[in-house]
């Protein structure tokens, strides 16, 4: 016997944290249908690392996946050779086949830490696009209007200030709307900067006669200085591969405000769990005791159970009792007979990228050398010396200078 589907209830989920959906009314026909649903999203691999910005899109899909449905995870190898110009002032550079590939496969082992495998396909859009002739693509531009293309927001800002479009770039909108139709996508999810996009996939189904994806857009996940989006460029990013102490000490450091931003995107507790801890700040709930939940349930998805409580004890121990990490990094450095330099210590322990970045540290009151802070930037240890040492709040070495010298 088939059990009717709890729309409204898939609705409430489906819609939790989403800026957009187009069209609702279409949405609830397919999952009338009792069918598992096709839903697509498509990642350029133009970096090798996720960090939690990708990964609010990685999580509308899972929870489409808990629902019962299909996850189509598209890593557009063809297209991130020719770049994604959204949300840009200039051409975006392409990357080579070579570096599309590596990144690629760098994707592929992270997401299944928050997409289930036996729900997943991963599709690669070179698959059907190494196939098109010229003439095939010549046929697909033939589908749309410059006047079209310039109506997306990016492109008729360049064209306005004389910044320079190339033809390839049109492309790009054309391939990604193309890809929906070879995958027969019923849902395609996005960030707000993808709507036009992902609108020419509804428009070229429509063209090659499909019933028209459905089209979900998500926001841009701010960075933990709640201002810029999250990225990598701007340091202000969680990776999923960062260390348990790393992305929970992290997570503690945004403020209350962004923390349940954060949650609404990120977390996977059902929506009446996360009202129950809005209403217990209300009432006088320490908002860091709901962090620390939050923070613990994200290290114990990219890591496990034992690395959250891990890094919670390293936490408070550091930042409670001002003690320093069980896992402290060792480091044994050498030095001629004139000893080593605080900046230069900082450097060859990996705590800094660079002297200047040491002393800049220094300047700020950032460094402690066995839990008292450096003004001095003149120290030096010598031979033998063994010190712990800490550049803002996260980062620890036990540092050991060699006895023996170079």
């Amino acid at each position: 016997m088939t059990v009717a589907r709890q729309i409204p209830e898939e609705l409430e989920i489906i819609r939790r944290g989403c800026s957009e959906l187009l069209l609702e009314e279409e949405l609830k026909q397919k999952l009338a249908s009792n069918r598992p649903l096709r839903i697509k999203a498509g990642f350029d691999p133009t970096a090798p690392d996720l960090h939690l910005g990708h990964t609010v899109l990685l999580n509308k899909m899972r929870h489409f996946q808990d629902l019962g449905h299909h996850a189509l995870f598209l890593i557009g190898d063809f297209t991130g050779m020719i770049g994604d110009p959204s949300g840009k002032n200039t051409t975006r550079p392409a990357l080579t086949r070579e570096q599309v590939i590596e990144n690629a496969r760098s994707y592929q082992n992270q997401v299944f830490r928050i997409l289930k495998p036996e729900q997943t396909e991963v599709v690669f859009n070179s698959a059907w696009m190494d196939q098109f002739s010229a003439a095939d693509l010549i046929k697909l531009a033939a589908t749309h209007t410059v006047a079209r293309m310039l109506e997306r927001d990016d492109f008729g800002k360049r064209y306005r200030s004389n910044k320079a479009i190339a033809i390839h770039e049109f492309i790009y909108p054309l391939i990604q709307g193309y890809d929906s139709v070879a995958l027969r996508a019923d849902v395609e999810l996005g960030g707000t900067d993808q709507k036009f996009n992902l609108l020419m996939g509804r428009e070229l189904q429509k063209h090659f006669g499909q019933s028209p994806q459905c089209i979900l857009t998500m926001p841009l996940l701010e960075g933990l200085d709640g201002v810029s989006k999250m990225s990598k460029s701007t340091g202000n990013y969680v990776g999923i591969t960062e260390s348990p102490a790393e992305i929970f000490g992290k997570l503690m450091s945004i403020s209350d405000e962004l923390m349940w931003r954060y949650i609404d995107l990120l977390s996977f507790e059902p929506t009446s769990v996360i009202r129950q801890w809005q209403h217990e700040v209300k009432h006088g709930c320490n908002p860091r005791d709901i962090k620390v939940m939050f923070a613990q349930e994200i290290v114990a998805r990219f890591h496990s159970n034992q690395d959250a409580e891990k890094a919670l004890a390293d936490f408070e121990a550091r930042f409670r009792r001002g003690g320093t990490p069980d896992d402290i990094l060792e480091k044994l450095l050498h030095t001629g007979k004139e000893g080593l330099s605080i900046s230069q210590l900082l450097k060859q322990a990996g705590l800094t990228a660079s002297t200047t970045e040491a002393l800049r540290m220094i300047e700020q009151g950032g460094v402690k050398l066995n839990g008292e802070r450096v003004s001095d930037k003149t120290i030096t240890l010598g031979r033998g010396q063994t010190a712990v040492v800490q550049v803002g709040k996260r980062k620890f070495a036990r540092v050991t200078i060699s006895p023996d010298g170079e």
